[in-house]
Protein backbone atom coordinates (compact mmCIF):
# COMPACT_ATOMS: atom_id res chain seq x y z
CA UNK A 1 0.00 0.00 0.00
CA UNK A 2 2.88 3.49 -0.97
CA UNK A 3 3.43 6.84 1.19
CA UNK A 4 3.74 3.63 1.77
CA UNK A 5 2.64 -0.06 0.81
CA UNK A 6 6.66 -1.19 -0.04
CA UNK A 7 6.50 -1.74 -3.85
CA UNK A 8 2.48 -3.14 -3.11
CA UNK A 9 3.80 -2.44 -1.15
CA UNK A 10 2.94 -0.59 1.89
CA UNK A 11 6.90 -0.35 1.94
CA UNK A 12 6.79 0.75 -1.81
CA UNK A 13 4.91 4.02 -1.48
CA UNK A 14 7.75 5.09 0.98
CA UNK A 15 9.53 6.17 -2.40
CA UNK A 16 6.61 8.40 -3.65
CA UNK A 17 6.26 9.77 -0.35
CA UNK A 18 9.55 10.99 -0.25
CA UNK A 19 10.01 12.46 -3.73
CA UNK A 20 6.30 13.96 -3.46
CA UNK A 21 7.25 16.27 -0.45
CA UNK A 22 7.44 19.20 -2.70
CA UNK A 23 3.86 18.41 -4.13
CA UNK A 24 1.01 20.62 -3.21
CA UNK A 25 -2.33 21.15 -3.91
CA UNK A 26 -5.51 23.19 -2.95
CA UNK A 27 -8.32 20.72 -3.91
CA UNK A 28 -9.40 17.34 -2.96
CA UNK A 29 -8.05 14.72 -5.50
CA UNK A 30 -9.54 14.97 -8.80
CA UNK A 31 -10.77 18.22 -8.17
CA UNK A 32 -9.75 22.17 -9.65
CA UNK A 33 -8.99 23.21 -12.94
CA UNK A 34 -6.56 20.88 -13.51
CA UNK A 35 -9.51 18.23 -14.19
CA UNK A 36 -10.43 20.10 -17.51
CA UNK A 37 -6.68 20.95 -18.91
CA UNK A 38 -5.67 17.47 -19.36
CA UNK A 39 -3.93 16.65 -22.83
CA UNK A 40 -6.04 15.22 -25.95
CA UNK A 41 -3.86 12.09 -25.12
CA UNK A 42 -2.13 10.61 -22.53
CA UNK A 43 -0.06 8.08 -24.21
CA UNK A 44 3.43 8.30 -25.13
CA UNK A 45 5.20 6.43 -28.35
CA UNK A 46 5.36 2.81 -27.99
CA UNK A 47 2.07 2.41 -25.63
CA UNK A 48 -0.16 0.51 -27.84
CA UNK A 49 -1.76 -1.39 -25.88
CA UNK A 50 -3.07 1.52 -24.18
CA UNK A 51 -6.32 3.34 -25.60
CA UNK A 52 -8.29 6.11 -24.53
CA UNK A 53 -6.31 6.48 -21.44
CA UNK A 54 -8.12 8.98 -19.04
CA UNK A 55 -6.62 10.83 -16.04
CA UNK A 56 -8.70 10.40 -12.42
CA UNK A 57 -6.84 12.13 -10.02
CA UNK A 58 -5.39 15.80 -10.07
CA UNK A 59 -2.54 16.47 -7.72
CA UNK A 60 -0.44 14.85 -4.63
CA UNK A 61 0.45 11.29 -4.35
CA UNK A 62 -2.14 8.68 -5.46
CA UNK A 63 -0.72 5.10 -6.20
CA UNK A 64 -2.68 1.71 -5.61
CA UNK A 65 -5.83 2.23 -7.68
CA UNK A 66 -7.95 -1.18 -7.28
CA UNK A 67 -11.31 -1.92 -9.03
CA UNK A 68 -14.24 -3.03 -7.18
CA UNK A 69 -15.32 -6.91 -8.21
CA UNK A 70 -17.91 -5.04 -10.29
CA UNK A 71 -15.12 -2.68 -11.98
CA UNK A 72 -17.81 0.63 -11.00
CA UNK A 73 -15.22 1.56 -7.62
CA UNK A 74 -11.82 2.33 -7.06
CA UNK A 75 -10.07 2.32 -3.72
CA UNK A 76 -6.71 4.32 -3.47
CA UNK A 77 -3.93 5.71 -1.60
CA UNK A 78 -3.94 9.73 -1.02
CA UNK A 79 -1.09 12.08 0.43
CA UNK A 80 -0.67 15.47 -0.35
CA UNK A 81 -1.66 19.19 1.19
CA UNK A 82 -3.53 18.92 4.04
CA UNK A 83 -3.50 15.29 3.69
CA UNK A 84 0.03 14.52 6.07
CA UNK A 85 0.18 11.05 4.88
CA UNK A 86 -1.68 8.31 3.00
CA UNK A 87 -5.18 8.51 3.72
CA UNK A 88 -7.56 5.61 1.86
CA UNK A 89 -10.32 7.01 -0.71
CA UNK A 90 -12.76 5.60 -2.81
CA UNK A 91 -14.24 7.36 -5.89
CA UNK A 92 -16.15 5.38 -9.30
CA UNK A 93 -14.39 4.86 -12.24
CA UNK A 94 -17.18 6.34 -14.49
CA UNK A 95 -19.41 9.28 -13.92
CA UNK A 96 -23.16 10.46 -15.80
CA UNK A 97 -20.89 13.19 -17.30
CA UNK A 98 -17.18 12.01 -18.31
CA UNK A 99 -15.76 14.07 -15.93
CA UNK A 100 -13.23 12.57 -13.02
CA UNK A 101 -15.56 11.76 -9.73
CA UNK A 102 -14.64 13.57 -6.46
CA UNK A 103 -13.10 10.70 -4.33
CA UNK A 104 -14.25 10.44 -0.81
CA UNK A 105 -12.13 9.60 2.59
CA UNK A 106 -12.78 6.21 3.72
CA UNK A 107 -10.33 5.81 6.82
CA UNK A 108 -9.75 7.55 9.89
CA UNK A 109 -7.76 10.76 8.52
CA UNK A 110 -5.06 9.27 11.35
CA UNK A 111 -1.82 7.37 11.42
CA UNK A 112 -0.61 5.82 7.90
CA UNK A 113 -2.85 4.06 5.38
CA UNK A 114 -1.80 1.33 2.82
CA UNK A 115 -3.16 -1.46 0.77
CA UNK A 116 -7.08 -0.67 0.09
CA UNK A 117 -9.58 -3.28 -1.64
CA UNK A 118 -12.88 -4.34 -1.76
CA UNK A 119 -14.70 -7.07 -0.61
CA UNK A 120 -15.89 -8.90 -3.92
CA UNK A 121 -19.31 -8.77 -2.22
CA UNK A 122 -18.77 -5.17 -2.47
CA UNK A 123 -20.58 -4.52 1.28
CA UNK A 124 -16.98 -3.60 2.96
CA UNK A 125 -13.48 -2.35 1.95
CA UNK A 126 -10.56 -3.71 3.58
CA UNK A 127 -7.03 -1.81 4.54
CA UNK A 128 -4.24 -1.82 6.57
CA UNK A 129 -3.49 1.56 9.33
CA UNK A 130 -1.47 2.65 12.26
CA UNK A 131 -4.16 4.62 13.83
CA UNK A 132 -4.25 2.76 16.94
CA UNK A 133 -1.01 3.86 17.41
CA UNK A 134 -1.46 7.17 17.11
CA UNK A 135 -2.79 9.58 15.28
CA UNK A 136 -0.05 11.32 13.99
CA UNK A 137 1.89 10.16 10.75
CA UNK A 138 5.07 7.47 11.87
CA UNK A 139 8.19 8.80 11.56
CA UNK A 140 10.03 8.82 7.89
CA UNK A 141 13.16 5.77 8.14
CA UNK A 142 16.33 6.85 8.52
CA UNK A 143 18.17 7.57 5.05
CA UNK A 144 21.57 7.56 6.64
CA UNK A 145 21.61 3.94 6.17
CA UNK A 146 20.84 4.09 2.44
CA UNK A 147 18.21 3.99 0.37
CA UNK A 148 15.61 1.66 3.14
CA UNK A 149 11.99 1.32 3.17
CA UNK A 150 9.93 0.92 7.03
CA UNK A 151 8.57 -1.64 7.74
CA UNK A 152 5.82 -0.10 10.72
CA UNK A 153 4.80 -2.57 13.38
CA UNK A 154 1.89 -0.76 13.66
CA UNK A 155 0.14 -1.93 10.70
CA UNK A 156 -2.78 -3.61 11.87
CA UNK A 157 -5.73 -5.25 9.20
CA UNK A 158 -9.16 -3.08 9.40
CA UNK A 159 -12.23 -3.55 7.60
CA UNK A 160 -15.29 -1.05 7.16
CA UNK A 161 -18.05 -0.34 5.00
CA UNK A 162 -17.66 1.13 1.90
CA UNK A 163 -18.36 4.62 3.31
CA UNK A 164 -15.48 3.97 6.27
CA UNK A 165 -18.25 3.71 9.06
CA UNK A 166 -18.03 0.18 11.13
CA UNK A 167 -14.73 -0.03 10.97
CA UNK A 168 -13.50 -3.48 12.58
CA UNK A 169 -9.45 -4.87 13.34
CA UNK A 170 -9.42 -7.73 11.12
CA UNK A 171 -5.48 -8.62 12.53
CA UNK A 172 -4.26 -9.30 15.95
CA UNK A 173 -0.98 -9.04 16.16
CA UNK A 174 1.01 -6.78 18.29
CA UNK A 175 4.47 -5.23 17.40
CA UNK A 176 4.12 -6.58 13.86
CA UNK A 177 3.72 -5.46 10.08
CA UNK A 178 0.66 -6.86 8.78
CA UNK A 179 -0.74 -5.04 5.47
CA UNK A 180 -0.36 -5.51 2.01
CA UNK A 181 -3.81 -7.89 1.65
CA UNK A 182 -5.74 -8.59 -1.04
CA UNK A 183 -9.22 -10.90 -1.92
CA UNK A 184 -9.63 -13.82 -3.66
CA UNK A 185 -12.41 -13.39 -6.25
CA UNK A 186 -14.60 -16.12 -4.40
CA UNK A 187 -14.43 -13.31 -1.18
CA UNK A 188 -13.53 -16.67 1.21
CA UNK A 189 -9.41 -16.09 1.57
CA UNK A 190 -7.29 -12.93 2.01
CA UNK A 191 -3.47 -13.05 1.34
CA UNK A 192 -1.70 -10.95 3.19
CA UNK A 193 1.76 -9.76 4.31
CA UNK A 194 2.84 -9.99 8.22
CA UNK A 195 6.14 -10.03 10.01
CA UNK A 196 4.60 -12.38 13.02
CA UNK A 197 6.94 -14.94 12.79
CA UNK A 198 9.95 -12.75 12.38
CA UNK A 199 10.60 -12.25 8.70
CA UNK A 200 8.24 -10.90 6.15
CA UNK A 201 6.08 -13.89 4.78
CA UNK A 202 2.82 -14.01 2.85
CA UNK A 203 -0.18 -15.58 4.91
CA UNK A 204 -3.56 -16.49 4.04
CA UNK A 205 -6.60 -15.94 6.06
CA UNK A 206 -10.30 -16.44 5.87
CA UNK A 207 -12.60 -13.39 5.30
CA UNK A 208 -13.26 -13.01 9.29
CA UNK A 209 -9.82 -13.04 9.91
CA UNK A 210 -9.39 -17.19 11.06
CA UNK A 211 -7.51 -20.00 10.00
CA UNK A 212 -4.13 -17.63 9.19
CA UNK A 213 -1.85 -20.02 7.71
CA UNK A 214 2.03 -19.08 6.29
CA UNK A 215 2.41 -19.24 2.72
CA UNK A 216 6.21 -18.85 2.29
CA UNK A 217 9.41 -19.63 4.90
CA UNK A 218 12.00 -18.56 2.85
CA UNK A 219 14.45 -15.63 4.51
CA UNK A 220 13.94 -12.40 2.63
CA UNK A 221 10.81 -10.15 2.01
CA UNK A 222 7.42 -11.57 0.30
CA UNK A 223 4.67 -9.64 -0.28
CA UNK A 224 2.65 -7.88 -2.72
CA UNK A 225 0.33 -10.90 -3.23
CA UNK A 226 -2.72 -11.34 -5.33
CA UNK A 227 -5.01 -14.40 -6.52
CA UNK A 228 -5.42 -15.37 -10.51
CA UNK A 229 -8.77 -15.15 -11.25
CA UNK A 230 -9.59 -18.93 -10.30
CA UNK A 231 -8.03 -18.55 -7.09
CA UNK A 232 -5.78 -21.70 -7.65
CA UNK A 233 -2.25 -19.25 -7.60
CA UNK A 234 -0.63 -16.43 -5.93
CA UNK A 235 1.42 -14.19 -7.87
CA UNK A 236 3.83 -12.22 -5.71
CA UNK A 237 7.48 -10.00 -5.24
CA UNK A 238 10.30 -11.60 -3.40
CA UNK A 239 13.72 -10.72 -2.50
CA UNK A 240 15.84 -13.30 -0.78
CA UNK A 241 19.11 -12.84 0.76
CA UNK A 242 22.28 -15.21 -0.69
CA UNK A 243 25.23 -14.36 0.23
CA UNK A 244 26.63 -14.42 4.65
CA UNK A 245 27.09 -10.33 3.76
CA UNK A 246 23.55 -9.68 2.49
CA UNK A 247 21.92 -11.64 4.65
CA UNK A 248 23.74 -10.10 7.78
CA UNK A 249 22.07 -6.69 6.18
CA UNK A 250 18.97 -8.13 5.74
CA UNK A 251 18.41 -9.10 9.36
CA UNK A 252 20.02 -5.87 11.00
CA UNK A 253 18.11 -3.79 8.85
CA UNK A 254 14.18 -5.96 10.10
CA UNK A 255 15.39 -5.90 13.43
CA UNK A 256 15.30 -2.03 13.02
CA UNK A 257 11.90 -1.93 11.11
CA UNK A 258 13.52 -1.49 7.92
CA UNK A 259 13.89 -3.20 4.24
CA UNK A 260 16.43 -2.79 1.66
CA UNK A 261 15.01 -3.21 -1.73
CA UNK A 262 17.11 -4.42 -4.68
CA UNK A 263 16.67 -7.47 -6.37
CA UNK A 264 13.01 -8.18 -6.19
CA UNK A 265 11.66 -10.79 -8.87
CA UNK A 266 8.47 -11.74 -9.62
CA UNK A 267 7.28 -15.37 -7.86
CA UNK A 268 3.63 -17.65 -8.41
CA UNK A 269 2.79 -20.30 -6.17
CA UNK A 270 -0.46 -22.74 -5.69
CA UNK A 271 -3.01 -20.69 -3.35
CA UNK A 272 -1.59 -23.29 -0.58
CA UNK A 273 1.66 -22.12 -0.65
CA UNK A 274 3.09 -25.42 -2.75
CA UNK A 275 4.93 -25.26 -6.04
CA UNK A 276 6.92 -22.04 -5.88
CA UNK A 277 8.37 -21.12 -9.20
CA UNK A 278 10.30 -17.94 -10.42
CA UNK A 279 9.20 -16.04 -13.32
CA UNK A 280 11.42 -13.11 -13.83
CA UNK A 281 15.16 -13.43 -13.37
CA UNK A 282 15.96 -9.85 -14.04
CA UNK A 283 17.99 -8.85 -11.09
CA UNK A 284 15.93 -5.23 -11.25
CA UNK A 285 13.21 -4.27 -9.03
CA UNK A 286 10.37 -6.00 -10.32
CA UNK A 287 7.03 -5.64 -8.25
CA UNK A 288 3.30 -4.54 -8.13
CA UNK A 289 2.71 -8.26 -10.25
CA UNK A 290 -1.11 -8.66 -11.30
CA UNK A 291 -2.40 -11.88 -13.11
CA UNK A 292 -4.25 -11.10 -16.63
CA UNK A 293 -7.92 -12.51 -16.29
CA UNK A 294 -7.25 -15.63 -18.09
CA UNK A 295 -4.52 -16.26 -15.76
CA UNK A 296 -1.65 -16.81 -18.86
CA UNK A 297 -0.08 -13.56 -18.36
CA UNK A 298 1.18 -11.20 -15.94
CA UNK A 299 1.44 -7.40 -15.73
CA UNK A 300 3.45 -5.90 -13.26
CA UNK A 301 6.10 -2.98 -12.96
CA UNK A 302 10.07 -2.87 -13.53
CA UNK A 303 12.83 -0.77 -13.58
CA UNK A 304 14.44 -3.20 -15.80
CA UNK A 305 15.04 -0.58 -18.41
CA UNK A 306 16.38 2.39 -16.14
CA UNK A 307 17.94 0.72 -12.64
CA UNK A 308 19.51 4.43 -11.68
CA UNK A 309 16.60 6.50 -11.93
CA UNK A 310 14.73 5.85 -8.38
CA UNK A 311 11.12 6.97 -10.35
CA UNK A 312 12.07 5.08 -13.67
CA UNK A 313 9.78 2.63 -13.42
CA UNK A 314 7.52 1.35 -16.58
CA UNK A 315 4.82 -1.47 -16.23
CA UNK A 316 5.63 -4.88 -18.49
CA UNK A 317 3.28 -7.98 -19.25
CA UNK A 318 5.44 -11.49 -19.04
CA UNK A 319 3.54 -15.03 -19.65
CA UNK A 320 3.25 -17.48 -16.32
CA UNK A 321 5.97 -19.59 -17.49
CA UNK A 322 8.47 -16.79 -17.84
CA UNK A 323 8.58 -16.19 -21.34
CA UNK A 324 7.35 -13.29 -23.62
CA UNK A 325 8.60 -10.52 -21.78
CA UNK A 326 7.18 -7.30 -23.09
CA UNK A 327 7.06 -3.40 -22.51
CA UNK A 328 3.77 -1.58 -22.16
CA UNK A 329 4.55 1.87 -20.56
CA UNK A 330 7.35 4.18 -21.98
CA UNK A 331 6.94 7.08 -19.93
CA UNK A 332 10.27 8.21 -18.48
CA UNK A 333 9.24 8.69 -15.10
CA UNK A 334 6.66 6.39 -12.73
CA UNK A 335 4.19 3.94 -13.92
CA UNK A 336 3.49 1.29 -11.62
CA UNK A 337 0.27 -0.66 -9.22
CA UNK A 338 -1.15 -2.10 -12.49
CA UNK A 339 -4.63 -3.75 -12.40
CA UNK A 340 -7.26 -4.96 -14.73
CA UNK A 341 -10.61 -4.85 -15.14
CA UNK A 342 -12.49 -8.26 -14.42
CA UNK A 343 -12.95 -8.69 -18.07
CA UNK A 344 -9.72 -7.58 -19.20
CA UNK A 345 -10.66 -4.64 -20.97
CA UNK A 346 -9.58 -2.07 -18.77
CA UNK A 347 -6.20 -1.14 -17.03
CA UNK A 348 -5.64 0.95 -13.94
CA UNK A 349 -2.45 2.22 -12.94
CA UNK A 350 -0.55 4.80 -11.18
CA UNK A 351 1.85 7.32 -13.38
CA UNK A 352 4.42 10.60 -13.25
CA UNK A 353 2.70 11.45 -16.93
CA UNK A 354 0.87 14.97 -16.83
CA UNK A 355 1.92 16.24 -13.63
CA UNK A 356 1.71 19.75 -12.83
CA UNK A 357 4.46 19.20 -10.01
CA UNK A 358 7.78 17.22 -9.79
CA UNK A 359 6.95 13.47 -8.83
CA UNK A 360 3.06 14.25 -8.83
CA UNK A 361 1.52 10.75 -9.07
CA UNK A 362 -2.05 9.98 -10.08
CA UNK A 363 -4.41 7.51 -11.02
CA UNK A 364 -4.77 6.64 -14.68
CA UNK A 365 -7.65 4.51 -16.69
CA UNK A 366 -6.89 3.05 -20.38
CA UNK A 367 -8.86 0.71 -22.60
CA UNK A 368 -6.73 -2.14 -22.92
CA UNK A 369 -5.77 -3.26 -26.76
CA UNK A 370 -4.21 -6.91 -27.64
Amino acid sequence: MAGTKILRPALFLSLLAASAALVTYSQAPGTGSAANSAPASLTVPGEKHLRNVRQLTFGGTNAEAYFSADDKSLIFMHSGEGVACDQMYTMPVDTPDGKPAAPKLVSTGKGRTTCGYFFPAGNRILFSSTHEAGAECPPRPDYSRGYVWPIYSSYQIYTARPDGTDLRRLTNSPGSYNAESTFSRDGKKIVFTSTRNGDLEIYTMNADGTDVRQLTHELGYDGGAFFSYDGKKIVYRSEQPKTPEAVADYKDLLSRGLIRPGNLEIWVMDADGSHKRQITHNGAANFAPYFFPDGKRIVFASNLANQKDPSGFDLYSISADGTGLEQITYHPDFDAFPMFSSDGKRLVWASNRNGKAPHETNIFIADWAE
